[in-house]
This record gives C-alpha cells, sequence and structure tokens, in this order.
C-alpha cells in the first residue's frame, strides 16, 4: 500500500481517527506517526503486532517465533495473491509443517463439536492474500518500517486494545499478536512523544474485536473519542468540512 501525504490531503479535509486490525494496526501505527500536520487526529491499534510482526525486533519475540509457520503454510500452498491454491494438500501437510507446539495450542482453542476440519477454505482465510503474511514472515514488509524508530515519531493519541495472547512455557514462542512485554515497549515510546497512549485489555477476545463482537469494540473507541473530545488539546470538530461531510471521520482496515 502506498501512501501521498499530497494526495490524501486533496480527498481528506477534516481530522480523522484512523483504526486498524493486526498489520492494519500497523499501518494505522504507520499514519499516527507520519501522516501530514493536523491530518490524523488520533488512531487506534486493534490488537496490532508491533514488534511481533517484525523478523528481527527491538522486544520481545519475532513473527518467525508466533504465526510466522502458519503464514509460511498459507504462501506455499494456497499461492501468492491466490493465484494458485491447494487447500486439500495444505490441510494433508498442516501437521508436518507446523511445529507441534502450535498444533496442540490450535486444537485447545478449537471449539467442540465443530465437525472436523473445514473442506474448503473459511471465508476469513479466502480475504486473506498468503503473499501479505510471507512478506512480515520474510521481513520484506517492515525493511523499512522499523517499529521501534516509527513508535518515537507517534504524533497522536493512540487507544490499543489488546486480545488474546499466550507464550508457550516450554518454548517461548507467541501465539497470539503481541506480548505484554510488547506492549508496554509500544506504550513507552508512545508516551514519550506526548500524545497520549490508552490500554484496554481484553485477554478473552479473539484477534478480530471488531469481527466477533462489534458492539464492544464500537463502544470501546468511540467512548475513548468522546474522551479526546472532552479533554484533549484540540477538538475533534475544529472546522466543518467541505460538502456536507461531517468534521470527523474514521479510517478502518
Amino acid at each position: 500500500m502506498t501512501w501521498s501525504a499530497s494526495s490524501t490531503r486533496s480527498v481528506v479535509r477534516w481530522p480523522v481517527v484512523v483504526c486498524g486490525l493486526s498489520s492494519g494496526g500497523v499501518i494505522a501505527a504507520w499514519l499516527s506517526a507520519f501522516a501530514a500536520p493536523g491530518q490524523v487526529r488520533a488512531a487506534a491499534y486493534e490488537d496490532a503486532p508491533l514488534f511481533a510482526s517484525e523478523a528481527d525486533p527491538a522486544v520481545g519475540p519475532s513473527i518467525r517465533q508466533g504465526v510466522g509457520p502458519m503464514f509460511r503454510l498459507w504462501h506455499k500452498w494456497l499461492g501468492p495473491q491466490w493465484s494458485i491454491g491447494d487447500f486439500a494438500g495444505m490441510q494433508a501437510a498442516t501437521g508436518r509443517e507446523i511445529p507441534a507446539w502450535m498444533l496442540a495450542a490450535l486444537q485447545k482453542m478449537a471449539s467442540a463439536g465443530t465437525g472436523g476440519p473445514p473442506s474448503a477454505p473459511p471465508q476469513d482465510l479466502r480475504e486473506y492474500d498468503p503473499e501479505w503474511g510471507d512478506a512480515f514472515v520474510s521481513g520484506r514488509a517492515t525493511v523499512n518500517c522499523d517499529h521501534e524508530s516509527m513508535l518515537r515519531q507517534v504524533k497522536v493519541p493512540v487507544l490499543f486494545t489488546h486480545h488474546f495472547r499466550h507464550v508457550d512455557p516450554d518454548t517461548g514462542q507467541l501465539l497470539g499478536a503481541i506480548t505484554d512485554l510488547q506492549v508496554r515497549r509500544v506504550r513507552q515510546l508512545v508516551e514519550s512523544t506526548g500524545p497520549g497512549f490508552t490500554y484496554r485489555a481484553f485477554p478473552g477476545m479473539p484477534h478480530s474485536m471488531h469481527g466477533h463482537d462489534p458492539a464492544t469494540y464500537v463502544d470501546t473507541v468511540t467512548d475513548w473519542v468522546d474522551g479526546l473530545a472532552a479533554d484533549g488539546p484540540a477538538p475533534l470538530t475544529t472546522s466543518p468540512a467541505p460538502h456536507g461531510h461531517p468534521p470527523t471521520t474514521t479510517w478502518t482496515w
């Protein structure tokens, strides 16, 4: 995804709150650091794998010590940009190519009585681009986006919602998006620039809160935004928007 500050300003002419889940949360973090002044009012990182999605992070486990093996499996058997697709072959290879600790954890997480593995990719996997995941495992996705440096540049208030996470006690591998240690480092870096950091823990929530429990997600984000409007250094409605649009909007990935 390529962003141009000048072209974005020509389309969006009022303050925005950027929100993103997972790798979309990393994009939201990038925008909160590098968007043009006044373009972004605040940013919500929904269970964003900051540090954890890097191949060689400054703190905590890397993508290769977490969900990376699953990304590699998807990329190998489903193909880049879904140009190939061997879902049955992927299922057959899972027991060989996914580490035992991850298989055991996934089995514990599986819902009882689901009737066994699906015969076709579920909808969320149909919408997933295996090449995108492989870019994180290989390091291509973050080669020019060091998270430590990026977070030192965040210029707006941040909401971080942290969901299910578990570190395997035998291997130290991460199941989930981001560890407590990594979130603490995110907080330290964002607060060092002074814009404000709000942390909300939902340890029983799946990775996609907005998909699993949209009401809780909306309430969490809107309550936070209302607090910004009341207590922030500048109101969200600083000026009327063109063409009758509301003065504040939200971008979500």
